[in-house]
Order: C-alpha cells, then sequence, then structure tokens
C-alpha cells in the first residue's frame, strides 16, 4: 500500500532504504493512532504557515509583514509558522492542527481542500514553473546528460523534488537528488561545483540570473497555478470572508500597497478550489498520503 520516493538520497541523512522505511512506520503509526484533523490554533488566534521554500529566518522576514495585514484586517492576532524543510512541513501538513491559514504550493493547496476541507481565498496571480539550471562551464544541452550525477532539489514533497522525478521517469536513468533545506543553498552547492544542476523556483532562478550567477538554463517545467492562500474549516465564514476581502483589496489600499512591496507580489487575485484541482494527485507517489 505504502508507496516510497524513487531517486532521492539526501546529502547527509538518512538512506533511501532507510528513509523509506522509516515513512512506512510512521505512516502506520499516524494511521493507527488518529485521523488528520481540522487545523486549530489558541483562540482566536490566526497562525499563517509558509512552505518552507527559503530558511525559516528568511520566511519570517519574507511574510511577517503579510502575517500582521491579515490580523489587522480581521481584529484577530496573527503569528506565522515556519519549518526547517519540506520533511517536517509534510508532517505537520497532513497532521493539519499546527496552523489555520496557509499560503503554499498548488499541489499542497489542493490536498488540503480534498484532505483537510480547507477553503482557498486567494492566490498570487499567473502560473509559475520550475527551471533546471546548471553553472555555464557545465556546456550540457539536454537534461538526460544529468543522468547518474548530482542535482540539488528542495525536499520531498515539495513540488521540484516532484518535478525531478517527472523529468527522469526511467528507473535506470535517474540522477542523484541532493536535498536541500532552502534554495539559497542549492545555489550556492552549483556555484561552489558541488553538484551539477539544480532544480528551482523559476523567479528565484530569474533572480540570480540577474544578479550576475553563472548559471545557464536546461529546462523549464510546464506552468502551474501560482501559490494560493487558503484557510482552515475552524475559521468561521465572516473571518474567511473579511481574510478575503482584505487580500483582493490590498493593492488599492495603502497598509496593503505597503504589504505587497515588502512580500514582492504585485496583488492577489481571486480563485476557488477550482484552480488547483488535481494538482494534489502528484502526492499519492508519497507516504503518508
Amino acid at each position: 500500500i505504502l508507496k516510497c520516493w524513487r531517486t532521492s538520497v539526501p546529502e547527509n541523512r538518512i538512506p533511501q532504504a532507510n528513509a523509506c522505511a522509516l515513512g512506512a512506520l510512521l505512516t502506520l503509526v499516524l494511521a493507527l493512532g488518529s485521523a488528520p484533523r481540522p487545523a486549530i490554533a489558541a483562540g482566536d488566534e490566526l497562525v499563517l504557515a509558509v512552505q518552507p521554500i527559503l530558511d525559516e529566518q528568511q520566511t519570517r522576514k519574507a511574510f511577517q509583514p503579510l502575517c500582521d495585514y491579515l490580523g489587522q484586517a480581521t481584529g484577530r492576532g496573527c503569528r506565522l509558522f515556519t519549518s526547517p524543510n519540506f520533511y517536517a512541513y509534510w508532517d505537520k501538513v497532513r497532521l493539519g492542527t499546527a496552523f489555520n491559514l496557509v499560503l503554499d504550493a498548488a499541489h499542497f493547496t489542493d490536498y488540503r481542500v480534498q484532505k483537510l476541507g480547507y477553503h482557498v481565498l486567494a492566490k498570487v496571480p499567473d502560473t509559475v514553473t520550475y527551471t533546471l539550471i546548471t553553472r555555464d562551464s557545465e556546456l550540457l544541452l539536454d537534461a538526460n546528460e544529468l543522468t547518474g550525477r548530482r542535482i540539488a532539489t528542495l525536499g520531498i514533497p515539495s513540488i521540484g523534488a516532484a518535478r525531478l522525478n517527472v523529468l527522469f521517469p526511467n528507473p535506470s536513468r535517474q540522477p542523484v537528488a541532493v536535498e536541500v533545506d532552502a534554495a539559497e543553498q542549492a545555489i550556492r552547492l552549483l556555484l561552489d561545483g558541488k553538484v551539477s544542476a539544480a532544480i528551482l523556483p523559476t523567479p528565484i532562478v530569474a533572480q540570480q540570473m540577474a544578479s550576475g550567477a553563472g548559471v545557464s538554463v536546461l529546462i523549464t517545467t510546464d506552468p502551474i497555478p501560482h501559490i494560493g492562500l487558503s484557510a482552515a474549516p475552524s475559521i468561521d465564514a465572516d473571518t474567511r470572508a473579511a481574510l478575503s476581502k482584505a487580500l483582493l483589496n490590498a493593492h488599492t489600499r495603502e497598509d496593503g500597497q505597503k504589504m505587497l512591496k515588502q512580500i514582492g507580489f504585485e496583488r492577489f487575485d481571486p480563485a476557488t478550489a477550482a484552480v488547483y484541482a488535481g494538482q494534489g494527485k502528484i502526492l499519492r507517489e508519497y507516504w503518508g498520503y
């Protein structure tokens, strides 16, 4: 019944076989102990989680303005929830008890809608892709040339790790995935020559290239809906409506414009569960789904 990932061999972490066995054990414990429950927070507190693309300190710095804005818009306190890596994050996602608001990638957003009854409130405009990059000096022309070589990726089950598996469907012709806890670490490993490539969100790649980093684009994945903000069913309908209104009107308000500038987004657009429908299927490959 349980499936384990096929290609990931984290650097300085437990071997693949042990990781797989550990995942199976954790899943059994969760299944026997209790079913996933809706997110809860102390009193009326809003707890906003953000996927760990950045490290915890950078995540807090980048998204605390959004948390503050939502707290002020609803008259409720807002606390930011961070995770050190995607292993820890996935555990909290499945339990659904550590937070009640989430700004997250398409596959996790759909998962929460389907499994935990979350409500999608808004999304960042447009779509997002992931880009596989190498150093300029590598002179690679095709992703298949990376078979057997080391590729840095955000940890399982991030969309980057999942997309990497899709790029190499042949079990006998796989790269070695080196999992990192933040995008910055992947860039550092690549530029230091410790990996041959890295797969990261395209906006982060664009920032690196604009700053003069010596990297080249090998391939860019198909687009998926950009990150969305969703609320747990424990948040009442009136509060959800207030949150959605505050997000959608942010670009028309002085305090909202300031917040958007701080978090690096132009605005928030309307969104529903239908926007993300089917994106969560990619998580079926991982233990605990």
